[in-house]
């Protein structure tokens, strides 16, 4: 299985991230790699607590009238 997941490197040095998928659930390592086990450790955990199909996202465009 493969999962998509979006990181970056803080100024600090330490990687954070999140699933695509769950991203409203972020972790952190201090190498990548450990990000990376960190992000699966998330993913079964998300699956043991809520095995339910991942909702679908949507998104919306806001017409926004200058002053």
């Amino acid at each position: 299985m493969e999962l998509k997941y979006t990181y970056w490197q803080e100024n600090d040095g330490w990687f954070l991230g999140y699933l695509d998928d769950y991203p409203d659930h972020w972790t952190q390592g201090k190498t990548l790699k450990e990000l990376e086990e960190m992000l699966a450790d998330l993913y079964e955990i998300q699956q043991e607590e809520n095995p339910v199909p991942i909702p679908q996202r949507k998104t919306g465009t806001l017409l926004i009238k200058s002053a």
